[in-house]
């Protein structure tokens, strides 16, 4: 009677502890859309941390533009680039000042994905380095040499704000510029 009940013990131990093992899905039948973070090694070698210290002009970044009522984080004369939710699409519309500033200066160009608090930490990385690059294609794009830009992502731990509202998560959505000389 002891030897039953101290099988049925250990057997009920191991069925408890053991748990159910989940299958990875297989990466072919993952569907890859554009927003999809498994194609994030596509551009991981391109990025490169840059020690800011000592670099860049000092500027005081952080302004509102009076005239879109848009806030900017980036330094020397650029202009931050939004992002709506979950998206890496460039706005065209956004990049002008910064392509003509680009052609203007000398040196590196660093550029910083950055992202609001939703979603995972590396969903948000990715997203952020996924930002960075299409803002960076699209300076080559209009003529800027491709080996003065480098891209960083910040997912979502460097907030420029930190409301709970919708203006707030759009400030939080960009790439910023920084000259590095």
């Amino acid at each position: 009677m002891f030897q039953k009940k101290l099988l049925f013990f250990t057997l009920g131990f191991v069925f408890l502890f053991s748990g159910c093992g989940q299958v990875a899905p297989n990466p072919s039948e993952i569907e890859t859309g554009r927003n999809n973070v498994s194609d994030t090694t596509e551009i991981a070698p391109q990025t490169v941390s840059i020690d800011e210290g000592g670099f860049g002009s000092g500027e005081t970044s952080a302004t509102t533009d009076g005239a879109t009522g848009s806030y900017n984080s980036s330094a020397n004369g650029f202009q931050s680039v939004y992002f709506p939710f979950g998206e890496y699409e460039v706005d065209e519309s956004q990049m002008q000042r910064n392509i003509d500033r680009a052609k203007e200066t000398q040196g590196k160009i660093k550029l910083e994905g950055n992202c609001d608090e939703f979603g995972t930490d590396e969903y948000n990385y990715a997203l952020g380095l996924k930002r960075a690059q299409a803002v960076k294609e699209s300076l080559i794009n209009h003529g800027i040499a491709s080996g003065r830009i480098f891209i960083v992502s910040f997912g979502e731990s460097n907030p420029v704000c930190t409301v709970s509202s919708d203006a707030c998560y759009l400030q939080n959505r960009r790439v910023d510029f920084r000259l590095v000389k």
